[in-house]
């Protein structure tokens, strides 16, 4: 059998394909204290953070290491398909997905993403300093007591609040069997945890809790539940009067600083009206006007592929550029279709070019 010989054209292929495997790091993470997940902004970037890998101790569950990366039970669970959320084992690789793409919409205050389940800061800087954004894990409401949507601010705050739950809270626990008093003092039971602000959407808060392994789930009545440490740290720096914008972006799509497109889906909210169609459409479109203007190869496979997961990983969408010549199939009715076409026709041709040199 005679060597096989590889022309510099199908190196430059082969090098190509390789390149959403191999892309450069996003911009490092400037954690200043555990769990606190703290980045620079850069201009013309959506993208903060990278992927991380860490090996569970004998004692860790996904909720543990997620917490030590501020990152909420379920992101740590979509990371990790596989994997026990409670006996990870010694050892084992743990995926930790501290790459995010900014949510839609002004970068100032608070911004809480509901299909997300995540907060972000953009704290104030002084003229001069590098502006910044911090990210955390929240829990929004479960399906029949929704976290409302839209923009509010902060307009009271309390340390040790007592919490006087509304009567419709009180006959769910009647319903269930389960007593609950007219106030709940501070203390170890009041599921407020130490700190709570209130917004000016009447009945809502953000606030911390007794409960912290449900932080980065749908289990509130319709308040933003933090871990105990956020909380506190976000407490004394975010003062009244500061933005609230509370959104439903289950689908995000920016650029890194390296001029490459990402694109980060969650699943739909169990109420929303979607469907896999639709979200197919809605995503293709939104990626379409992302690149409209720009000569640039979008990997439309792996772009369904995100969007069918759902799995909350930031994804790039960079192909190849173009290495030998595409030959033109029959346009179909459905661009998107017709995209996956192009990028199989990529493959068919690569590989034909590989039993050419082998001949």
């Amino acid at each position: 059998m005679r060597p096989t010989r590889t022309t510099p054209r199908l190196w430059l292929a082969l090098c190509l394909l390789a390149l959403p495997f191999s892309l450069p790091a996003e911009e490092g993470d400037v954690r200043q204290q555990p769990g606190v997940e703290r980045y620079p902004l850069q201009e013309g970037s959506d993208v903060v953070g990278q992927v991380q890998t860490v090996e569970a101790s004998q004692d860790d569950t996904l909720i543990d290491i997620g917490r030590r990366y501020g990152i909420g039970y379920e992101q740590m669970r979509r990371a990790n398909p596989g994997v026990s959320v409670w006996m990870p084992g010694k050892g084992t690789e743990v995926l930790v997905p501290t790459r995010f793409i900014l949510p839609p919409g002004p970068r100032e205050g608070v911004v809480v993403n509901v299909a997300e389940m995540r907060l972000y800061y953009y704290p104030p800087v002084q003229e001069g300093e590098v502006r910044q954004v911090e990210t955390y894990p929240v829990s929004v409401g479960r399906m029949d007591w929704k976290t409302p949507l839209g923009e509010t601010t902060i307009i009271a705050k309390a340390k040790d609040p007592a919490w006087y739950p509304p009567e419709s809270i009180i006959k769910e626990h009647a319903e269930d069997g389960r007593s609950l008093p007219r106030v709940v003092p501070p203390g170890p039971d009041n599921p407020l945890g130490r700190y709570a602000m209130r917004l000016d959407i009447a009945g809502y808060l953000i606030h911390g809790t007794n409960r912290p392994d449900g932080v980065g789930m749908r289990v509130t009545h319709g308040c933003i539940r933090m871990l105990p440490e956020d909380i506190e740290n976000l407490f004394s720096r975010l003062p009244v009067g500061t933005k609230v914008r509370l959104i439903n972006s289950p689908l995000k799509v920016g650029w890194s600083s390296s001029g490459i497109l990402h694109v980060q889906v969650y699943p739909a909210l169990e109420e929303a009206e979607d469907t896999p169609t639709r979200r197919l459409d809605e995503v293709f479109e939104t990626v379409s006007n992302s690149v409209e203007g720009h000569r640039y190869p979008v990997d439309f496979a792996r772009l369904r592929g995100a969007v069918e997961n759902a799995s909350g990983m930031a994804e790039p969408l960079i192909l190849v550029e173009q290495p030998f010549e595409i030959v033109e199939r029959p346009r179909r009715v459905d661009p998107f279709y017709d995209r996956l076409e192009l990028f199989e026709t990529l493959y068919s041709q690569l590989e034909a070019q590989v039993s050419n040199d082998d001949a």
